[in-house]
């Protein structure tokens, strides 16, 4: 054999020994779990599950001023964020037509007066000539009816003019209760027209040291919401700060939108600094249940379902399962030739034995939406489960995560 080809093949068979020595150590470490999957180390500790929502700050009262009668603005003494007592005047409305028509009526009382003065002196006079039988009996009856329709028309013409002094003194419009403006909605010189309903001029909040936010919650949370639960929420304005706040009532009247019912909680709150202000979007969220001392599970794990034959079919078979047949659903066992669909509040999580994996069925109970509570299952706290594919992330794949039920 010629020099040379003796070397091209000692030279082929040494990279095929390279090659095979490559390939050994590359799947010696994809063998391991710690390399090949992102694992986690549960332990015990507390949950606490949430329901959460968005809402709207409210004050506690808040007072809409309006008119009764029709004018125009001549003369504003408030703004916004003017802070006023009760009885303060906020505005006036041009006077001029109601106070013609008081002095009117002020004047139709003197004519009246007048009148009544004239008929009862009549009345005496008919008195003395029907005692001396100068006038009959039906002459002194009218004179008494004259003088009696006189006081009547005298009452009704004091109750028109008390009437249109009324209407004249609600051409100033006063505060009815002490707190801050939070919004004026007339300007200097605007006609107002006060007719079936009383337009608003002024809104008023009484206090803003205690508010309250109306949250719509879902009627799958509603149910486990009770009057007195703490609340936590935030707010944009503060998004590094946490306020907090307690259920003040749950509201019966439900509200459907597209099909989707939610129900009014509203929750009461101290704003003593009063930096919360109205109409602010509050991120509400009340914690329905707690658990201490638990064993938890990453609600990643619950997810994780391994793709490769050494997480899958075998360890599957390891654990004494067999494949859903042919077209049976997703989710199902075959148990005796027969399906069986689980349990909704199971699942399963895959713990590292040695260089395998191993699926671990578990019922479940809580979850705070990071975490879930193991409620029985063959898990024990320093129990290794696999949370996800460490391969698939180091490459900015996706995992072999999948979103299912448990």
């Amino acid at each position: 054999m010629k020099p040379r080809v003796k070397t091209t093949l000692f030279a082929l068979v040494a990279l095929a020994l390279v090659g095979a020595g490559i390939t050994l150590v590359q799947r010696g470490t994809t063998q391991k779990p710690e390399a090949r999957y992102r694992i986690q180390t549960i332990e015990k500790g507390e949950l606490v599950q949430t329901v959460s929502a968005n809402g709207t700050l409210n004050p506690v009262v808040l007072v809409n001023v309006g008119t009764q009668v029709s004018g125009t603005v001549t003369k504003l003494y408030v703004d916004f964020n003017d802070k006023v007592e009760k009885g303060q005047p906020l505005l006036e409305l041009d006077r001029s037509l109601l106070a013609a028509q008081a002095r009117q009526s002020a004047a139709n009382i003197g004519n009246i007066a007048a009148s009544l003065e004239l008929a009862r002196a009549n009345e005496a006079r008919m008195q003395t000539l029907f005692a001396q039988e100068y006038v009959s009996r039906q002459e002194y009856d009218q004179a008494v009816q004259a003088k009696r329709s006189a006081e009547a028309q005298l009452a009704q013409a004091r109750a028109a003019a008390d009437k249109d002094q009324v209407n004249l003194n609600y051409t100033v419009i006063r505060s009815p209760v002490s707190g801050i403006v939070v919004d004026r909605v007339v300007d200097l010189g605007q006609t107002v027209a006060a007719s079936l309903q009383t337009p608003t001029l002024i809104k008023i909040a009484q206090d803003l040291s205690e508010m309250r936010i109306d949250s719509s919650f879902a009627e799958a949370d509603i149910g486990r919401i009770k009057e007195g639960q703490k609340v936590r929420f935030t707010v944009d304005a503060f998004p590094n700060r946490n306020f907090t706040g307690e259920v003040q009532q749950i509201r019966l009247n439900a509200t459907t939108t597209q099909n989707v019912v939610t129900y009014n909680v509203r929750v009461s709150l101290e704003n003593p600094e009063q930096i919360l202000l109205p109409g602010m979007t509050a991120y509400v969220t009340i914690g329905v249940d707690r658990r201490d001392d638990v064993l938890t599970v990453p609600n990643a794990a619950l997810r994780f379902k391994p793709s490769d034959e050494q997480g899958g079919e075998k360890s599957a078979e390891r654990a004494g399962e067999r494949p859903a047949a042919s077209g049976a659903p997703a989710g199902e066992r075959r148990e005796g030739g027969r399906a069986r669909r689980r349990d909704g509040n199971s699942g399963t999580v895959y713990i590292v034995v040695g260089k395998n994996l191993k699926p671990v069925s578990v019922q479940l109970g809580i979850t705070d939406n990071r975490n879930t509570e193991v409620v029985s299952g063959d898990l024990k706290p320093g129990d290794r489960v696999v949370v996800g594919d460490a391969v698939a992330s180091a490459k900015g794949k996706p995992s072999s995560v999948g979103m299912r039920l448990f």
